[in-house]
């Protein structure tokens, strides 16, 4: 067949040169001499409309490779024609004879072309039909083919697997699915917690298979994915000859078109999508009607309108998973305490479930017990070879690269927190702010935390929904991270030497202290973050040499802490972060610590009783940042000492959050000249501000929200000419703003949700405020602004931007009440 190929582009060559010299031989002899003209005319008009027709041949005969014999014919013809018009222009006028035998001759090859157009070319038009009805046969069948190709190589795998605790999932997944408005919706949860499982159960469905029938398609991508075997893959070719990834899409466009037209119903199964791969999903997105897409993934893909994030098993499904896997009969002496601990180990996982199952069924009862130990020391189920499976698929989710480490590091300092507590926005802003230089106010490390949520390694609870404040207000907003996931943070970082560890967490249960804290020789720790962890029964500290530690995260339970002794040797300490997860405030004692600590730049407090840190001052001269969440300070900030700020030199910030004693702010924070912000929020007891705010002369941000009881601000706010940011949402008793607050002429933004009593029309002196930019406030709180835009809109040329904050509803925030 190739030989075919080769002579009839050969013939080509031939008939463009062949025509080409008859052509330009007859065009000649008409110029020259007018004899037969009208023959020669006619010849001439003939070829001009035979060129193209015979080119369209060769070029469908070559595609077919199809024998040329007609047109070698016809090149005969042409070349004994071009001979015979080149010896008649080269006659004698007086020849008659000769020419009239000539002229006779160039009738006959007219006659030729005129059967080529008669017989040939008719011919060639039927065969070519018949061939385009056989090409339109062949495609269809070769599209029924593909497609039913496609469904035995793309059919949605079997699974065999024991199944619990879906069903309620399959069903909210597949109501969600066939709303008319999803085209995508992205699966997502964190590895093992049976996406795929759920994918394949969607695929096996009675109802989806009666919507969908034959056309549901399910292909794995991979962490690497490539669109040309993907595409493959649904096409069903073995040989794909694919010019770039583009026509690779637009044939698989073609295809499931050609579907659509018949108006079938697809659905596309996209299996463990990873991060990153958002534009290959867009690539799918045909926008083809009755044509849906599945995806599963560790990344929820927040650019895609619709999710739905399983949950792992409950309790009671859990149980039942493990039981199945470790091979259990109903009503076994085996259940118990010791099996329920296990199954809390594994979290809800189904793959950890079937795991740790499977290493257990048919082992002695001196295995089982041996396991229950060790989860009772805090031994986690990843510290085992038996569990390599589990592992590696836990830690794939770790894989970055690039400027992505970032958040493996991020992800990693989670464990730094006790299981099953909330960790506090504000900490882990506190943490990587030094840790990893990241400024901004805040903003970069909410990223992070975005990031960390989006894939599914942890969640964040935004706690009120009325921002526009991102990076702003973050005081309330906490984290949380499942358990196994918080032992996979500590896994990774327990995996190098002891003293080469970046970060050292330590979770002491009891008086159980590690063996090598228990050595009689001082013990060197040169992580950057050291996390301690005790219990309700701890009771004393061991010595320890953490000399290049610059996080130092303690967490307890008792109703009485007292700080380390080995703090004062810890010169690196740049954050501090204490918190009491008791059910009662403690008493923090050994606070006096704190003044050996040169470079100490962010204390943050939570659920203590501070007996001096404000009556008596440390000596903190590099202290930034103070954040102090449900403490006792009452009594201590009405006594303190105007030297605090001498003390706190470079004192920026102050934090203070739910701390319910407090009746008014000290007068001797207000001589502290470096405060920039000032942030006292649910504090429902403060009544009023003292008069000497005003010596707050390089303040930029006041937060009093949710202060219920503060009924006004004094005059003498309006003498701080930087600031920037006023918030009194929720402050329900103020009634009306400082009658001069128009002085405030630096002030870009007002925050006023809430504020029921304020009714009254604003001050006039509001229209001075010529540099805010932004209103954020209530319906009723609005129409009170409306005025004032309208006149920085026609006076002023200047544009307010007010936004009426959405009503939410949840209770997300009582959970840092208690």
């Amino acid at each position: 067949m190739a030989s075919v190929v080769v002579a009839n582009a050969a013939l080509g060559g031939a008939f463009e040169r062949v025509f080409s010299l008859l052509y330009e031989t007859i065009k000649d002899v008409i110029n020259k001499t007018r004899m037969y003209e009208s023959i020669l005319q006619r010849l001439k008009d003939t070829l001009d409309l035979m060129r193209p027709l015979v080119k369209n041949m060769l070029l469908s005969n070559r595609e077919r490779d199809l024998p040329e014999e007609p047109t070698k014919r016809l090149i005969e013809r042409m070349e004994k024609g071009e001979k015979r018009v080149w010896k008649y222009s080269k006659l004698p006028w007086w020849k008659y004879l000769v020419r009239f035998h000539y002229a006779n001759k160039l009738l006959e090859l007219e006659k030729d072309l005129g059967r080529f157009f008669k017989v040939d070319l008719s011919a060639w038009n039927a065969m070519n039909t018949l061939e385009s009805m056989k090409g339109v046969k062949d495609l269809s069948e070769r599209l029924s083919l593909t497609r039913l190709n496609s469904v035995a190589s793309c059919a949605v795998p079997r699974f065999r697997e024991f199944v619990i605790g879906l069903d309620v999932p399959l069903k909210e997944l597949k109501m969600q699915l066939l709303k008319v408005e999803v085209s995508m919706l992205v699966l997502t949860a964190p590895g093992g917690c049976g996406k795929t499982t759920l994918a394949k159960m969607l695929g096996d469905d009675k109802e989806i298979k009666g919507i969908f029938k034959e056309n549901i398609f399910f292909v794995h991508v991979s962490k690497i994915p490539n669109l040309k075997v993907i595409i493959q893959k649904l096409l069903c070719k073995d040989d794909p000859d694919f010019q770039s990834d583009e026509d690779a899409i637009e044939q698989l466009e073609q295809m499931l078109r050609n579907e659509v037209n018949e108006n079938k119903s697809i659905l596309l199964i996209l299996d463990d999508v990873w991060s990153g791969s958002e534009s290959l999903l867009e690539k799918f997105a045909f926008g083809l009607p009755n044509y849906k897409i599945l995806v599963t993934s560790r990344t929820a893909f927040p650019r895609f309108s619709f999710t739905y994030k399983l949950k792992p098993l409950n309790d009671d499904d859990a149980m039942k998973v493990f039981r199945h896997s470790a091979g259990l009969q109903d009503g076994s002496s085996s259940d118990g305490e010791m099996v329920k601990k296990i199954v809390k180990g594994c979290g809800g996982f189904p793959l950890a479930l079937k795991v740790v199952g499977k290493s257990l069924c048919g082992k002695s009862a001196a295995i089982w017990l041996l396991r229950v130990k060790k989860l009772s020391d805090g031994c986690s189920i990843l510290d085992t070879d038996i569990e390599s499976e589990l592992l590696e698929c836990l830690q794939s989710s770790l894989d970055f690269k690039g400027h992505e480490m970032m958040l493996r590091e991020c992800f990693m300092d989670l464990g730094s927190f006790p299981e099953d507590q909330k960790i506090p926005v504000g900490a882990l802003i506190d943490m990587w702010s030094e840790l990893y230089e990241l400024v901004a106010d805040g903003i970069h490390a909410i990223a992070n935390l975005h990031e960390i949520n989006t894939l599914n390694l942890a969640s964040l609870v935004v706690t009120r929904q009325d921002a526009s404040e991102v990076g702003s207000y973050y005081s309330e907003d906490f984290v949380l991270q499942h358990d196994l996931l918080r032992e996979l943070a500590i896994h990774q970082s327990s995996q190098e030497p002891l003293e080469q560890r970046k970060r050292l967490i330590i979770d002491i249960s009891g008086n159980n202290i590690p063996k090598w804290w228990m050595e009689q020789r001082q013990q060197p720790i040169n992580a950057q973050l050291l996390s301690i962890s005790t219990g309700e029964k701890f009771s004393s500290w061991c010595n320890i040499l953490p000399a290049k530690v610059e996080v130092l995260v303690l967490n307890f339970q008792t109703k009485n802490y007292g700080l380390p002794e080995f703090l004062e040797k810890m010169d690196k300490l740049k954050v501090l972060i204490v918190t009491n997860y008791g059910f009662f405030r403690a008493e923090l004692g050994n606070v006096q610590l704190l003044g050996s600590l040169p470079n100490l730049k962010r204390i943050r407090l939570q659920k203590v009783s501070i007996p001096s840190i404000f009556k008596i001052p440390l000596p903190l001269r590099n202290l930034e940042k103070i954040s102090l969440f449900m403490c006792n300070i009452g009594q201590n900030f009405r006594n303190c000492s105007v030297e605090i700020s001498n003390a706190w030199t470079n004192l920026m910030e102050i934090n203070i959050d739910y701390c319910n004693d407090l009746l008014e702010i000290p007068t001797c924070l207000c001589y502290v000249v470096s405060l920039k912000k000032l942030s006292v929020t649910n504090c429902h007891k403060l009544f009023a501000l003292p008069i000497e705010i005003r010596e707050l002369a390089s303040l930029e941000v006041l937060r009093l929200r949710s202060c219920t009881n503060l009924s006004e601000l004094p005059e003498s706010v309006t003498s701080l000419q930087n600031l920037r940011i006023l918030d009194i949402s929720n402050c329900l008793s103020i009634s009306k703003l400082p009658k001069h607050i128009g002085e405030l002429h630096n002030l870009n933004e007002i925050h006023m949700t809430g504020c029921l009593r304020l009714r009254s029309p604003l001050p006039p002196s509001t229209m001075n405020l010529e540099k805010l930019k932004l209103v954020i406030c209530d319906e009723e709180r609005g129409k009170l602004w409306e005025p004032i835009r309208e006149y920085f809109h026609m006076f002023l040329s200047l544009h307010i931007d007010i936004r009426i904050a959405e009503k939410d509803i949840n209770l997300n925030w009582l959970a840092n009440r208690f």
